[in-house]
């Protein structure tokens, strides 16, 4: 196992959406270390503002200022990434002022701040290692369509591309061709592959590298619909006029339930991250929920990089930031 692979990089949720949050968390992160679990860092956040052209995913809400957030995350050096996953993208949506501005901004960032990491201490996002002394970290782009993403690889070279979960992936042949691709610098397989042990080690190291698993997803693991979902989405981007998506999973009236999905057969855990997935060569894991409160993104964060030990001292100094509504 290469040193890259001993660090689990989580690539955490809200960007712009909870912005506040991580304002509140990340100097209890970087100023209390002993809190954390030492095998983790923060390798992105993702996310994007209400009201994009090219959203998809999940619908967005974030309202946080791009100035505001890339400052936040340039302080912190972590990457940042916008998510443009919108699948039914055409020529004449390229040309969108909003998305286009916020690329151009995203890249000057990452023009800007990105140094070569020549002891070689990063993941591809550039996220420092923490006993090293580099401070290089670059931003990119989730994305579904190809049309965006050749049009982004001419326009802004300066960002990296991820495939999408969006894409659905559930073929693992389909997958491996998808981790082939030179364009992008991490995949999201869909949930259901988590546990296809068998043909996941078979990976090459690189092709590990690449992968970014989705631990925490709620849904059913005999959904039909998830493109479908994830088109309803893309419309409603593109300000088309549609019902909302009717989710016909059991007992999809209680949303997102981080207990429920702990019982889903693809759930990640971090007994998983350290037991499995870390000594099979597998390093990226990302954390849904843009859609969901801070208060329930609060719960990831502890559950997933927090001692429990520790875990009362963070929630404590959280909920006395008065700055912040968690609820």
């Amino acid at each position: 196992m290469n040193e890259q692979t001993k660090t689990a990089h989580y690539h955490l949720p809200g960007l712009f959406e909870f912005n506040e949050l991580y304002k509140s968390f990340l100097p209890i992160y970087k100023n209390h270390r002993e809190y954390f679990y030492p095998w983790c860092d923060i390798a992105s956040i993702y996310g994007s503002p209400a009201d994009c052209l090219w959203g998809g995913g999940r619908v967005g809400f974030g309202d946080a200022d791009v100035n505001a957030v890339l400052s936040l995350m340039k302080e912190f050096q972590i990457s940042s990434r916008l998510t443009f996953s919108n699948s039914l993208l055409k020529n004449e949506h390229l040309s969108d002022k909003k998305c286009n501005e916020l690329c151009r901004q995203f890249a000057s960032t990452a023009a800007t701040d990105s140094k070569p990491d020549t002891a070689g201490n990063t993941n591809s996002c550039g996220t420092p290692d923490t006993s090293a002394n580099t401070a290089t970290f670059r931003n990119g782009v989730i994305l579904h369509s190809d049309l965006l993403l050749n049009y982004l690889r001419t326009k802004f070279p300066n960002l990296y591309f991820v495939s999408s979960t969006t894409k659905v992936l559930t073929d693992f042949n389909d997958f491996k061709t998808e981790l082939n691709r030179d364009e992008f610098e991490y995949i999201v397989p869909d949930f259901r592959l988590n546990k296809d042990f068998e043909n996941l080690k078979s990976l090459s190291d690189q092709q590990k590298d690449k992968t970014e698993f989705l631990c925490n997803e709620c849904c059913w693991i005999k959904c039909q619909d998830r493109k479908l979902c994830y088109e309803n989405v893309s419309r409603k981007s593109l300000g088309q006029n549609c019902p909302d998506h009717q989710c016909s999973a059991p007992d999809s009236q209680d949303g997102y339930v981080f207990s429920k999905a702990m019982k889903n057969p693809s759930f990640i855990s971090i007994d998983d991250i350290q037991k499995v997935y870390l000594p099979m060569g597998f390093s990226n894991f990302k954390i849904e929920g843009r859609s969901l409160g801070s208060a329930m993104i609060l719960e990831f964060l502890l559950y997933y990089m927090t001692k429990p030990e520790y875990q009362i001292n963070v929630r404590e100094m959280i909920y006395l930031d008065s700055s912040l509504d968690l609820f």
